[in-house]
C-alpha cells in the first residue's frame, strides 16, 4: 500500500504518518512543516480539491498523469511541497470508509473543519481516538473548541484585526493596516506543528494521544507578547507607530541618496557609533540625545537630524559603514532581492523539487536533513493506490 512507502530516512520525523483533512493555509502549511521534517503526510481533498488550487494567477502548468496540462495556483504550492493525495466524498460511503481507515492508521490527524463538522462523517476526535487510542489530533479553527465564538468560521484578515494585530500596525495618523502576509494562518500553522509534537513527545511518556485543539485567534494574541505587557502594565492601549519604537531610539527608516535604509542601534554604544560614521559627534554631548532614555523623548527632533545626514549617502555606503563599525543597518529588500541575497542562497531557502519553486521550512540540523525532494500533489494523484 502506498501509505507505507517510506520517506527520507535521513529526516527527523521519518516513520511518522500524517493525515491531513485540511484546506487554504493553517492546516496545510502545518501539514507541509510536517513533510519537509519528513514525515509521510497524505492530503485528503474533496473531489474539487484543495479551493486554493484556483486562487490564480500566478498560475503554474505542469503535466498529469495521462500527460494532460493541470493549470493549479501558486498559491496552492506554497503549502502542500511533500505530500501525498487523495481524494475522497464523505459523503459516499465507500470513499469515507477510505478516509476513516487513513485516519485509523496514522499517527497524526489534522482537520481545519468548522468545529462539530466531521462528527456526523464519524472523523472527529472521539470517535477516532476510540479505535485509536495513540493518535494525536489537531483540529485548527478560527476560535477554537469552546466558548461563544467556537462555531463561527474565522478568516485571517478577520482575526488580523479582532487580536489587536491591526491596531498596532500602520502610521500613528493612518488608516490600521493587515499585514502583508497571512499571519494569522501561518502563525497557527507553526503553532500547531509544535503542538502536534508536543503531543508526540508525551505520547512517548503515557502511550496516549490527545486532541491538541488550536485556533486563529488565540495564536495571533499570542504573538502579542511585550505589546500585550505593555498594556497589562499601564493599562493603555500601545500605539501604532509606523516604523518607530515605543521604547528605543533611533529605530526606524532613514532616506538615502537612491533609497531607505533601516537603522536599529538598541543602545547607548551602538547610537554613538552611528553618530561618529555619520559625522555628528556633537550628538554624544546633546543632552537630548545622550541617553536612549532622552532620544526617546525627542525621537522626533533626533530623527529628522539623522533623515538630514542619511540623505547624502547612498545606500550601499552607509550599509557597508554601519555594518564596519557594527552598527545594526539593512535594506528594504524587495522579493527578487531576498532571493538573490548570497546569504538566503547559501543557506538554500529557495527549493525547487519536481521544478516547483517554493521557501523551504527554516531548520538546519547537525544531524539530519530535511525532505525536499517531492512537490505538492495533483488532484487524485494516488487514486487507484499503487
Amino acid at each position: 500500500m502506498w501509505l507505507d512507502h517510506p520517506r527520507n530516512p535521513d529526516a527527523p520525523l521519518a516513520g511518522l504518518r500524517v493525515v491531513e483533512l485540511a484546506r487554504v493555509l493553517a492546516g496545510p502549511y502545518a501539514g507541509q512543516v510536517l513533510a519537509d521534517l519528513g514525515a509521510d503526510v497524505i492530503k485528503v481533498e474533496s473531489p474539487e480539491g484543495d479551493g486554493t488550487r484556483a486562487w490564480g494567477p500566478p498560475w503554474i502548468e505542469r503535466a498529469g498523469p495521462a500527460g494532460e496540462t493541470r493549470r493549479e495556483a501558486a498559491y496552492y504550492h506554497a503549502c502542500n511541497r511533500g505530500k501525498r493525495g487523495i481524494t475522497a466524498d464523505f459523503r459516499n460511503p465507500d470513499d469515507l470508509a477510505r478516509a476513516r481507515d487513513l485516519c485509523l492508521g496514522a499517527d497524526v490527524v489534522i482537520e481545519n473543519f468548522k468545529t462539530g463538522s466531521l462528527t456526523k462523517f464519524g472523523l472527529d476526535y472521539a470517535a477516532l481516538a476510540r479505535e485509536n487510542d495513540r493518535l494525536v489530533y489537531c483540529s485548527i479553527t478560527g476560535f477554537g473548541q469552546t466558548g461563544p465564538r467556537a462555531h463561527e468560521a474565522g478568516y485571517d484578515f478577520v482575526v488580523q484585526g479582532m487580536s489587536g494585530f491591526m491596531s498596532l500596525t500602520g502610521e500613528p495618523e493612518g488608516t490600521p493596516v493587515k499585514m502583508g502576509i497571512s499571519i494569522s494562518d501561518l502563525a497557527t500553522g507553526v503553532w500547531a506543528v509544535n503542538g502536534i509534537q508536543a503531543a508526540l513527545l508525551m505520547r512517548e511518556r503515557t502511550g496516549k494521544g490527545q486532541h491538541v485543539d488550536m485556533s486563529l485567534m488565540d495564536c495571533s494574541i499570542a504573538l502579542l507578547s511585550n505589546q500585550a505587557t505593555y498594556h497589562f502594565t499601564t493599562g493603555e492601549n500601545p500605539p501604532r507607530m509606523g516604523n518607530a519604537h515605543a521604547q528605543v531610539a533611533p529605530y526606524g527608516v532613514f532616506p538615502v541618496k537612491d533609497g531607505y535604509v533601516i537603522l536599529a542601534p538598541a543602545n547607548d554604544r551602538l547610537f554613538h557609533k552611528l553618530a561618529d560614521l555619520l559625522g555628528r559627534n556633537d550628538w554624544s554631548g546633546d543632552p537630548r540625545f545622550a541617553h536612549n532614555g532622552e532620544r526617546v523623548a525627542n525621537a522626533k527632533a533626533l530623527d529628522a537630524e539623522i533623515a538630514a545626514a542619511t540623505a547624502a549617502w547612498t545606500k550601499e555606503a552607509l550599509l557597508d559603514a554601519c555594518h564596519a563599525a557594527g552598527v545594526p543597518a539593512g535594506p528594504i529588500n524587495r522579493l527578487d532581492e531576498v532571493f538573490a541575497d548570497p546569504q538566503v542562497a547559501a543557506r538554500g531557502m529557495k527549493v525547487e523539487p519536481g521544478g516547483m519553486a517554493g521557501v523551504r521550512s527554516p531548520f538546519t540540523f547537525s544531524g539530519a536533513q530535511l525532505a525536499l525532494d517531492r512537490p505538492s500533489p495533483l488532484l487524485g494523484e494516488h487514486d487507484p493506490e499503487d
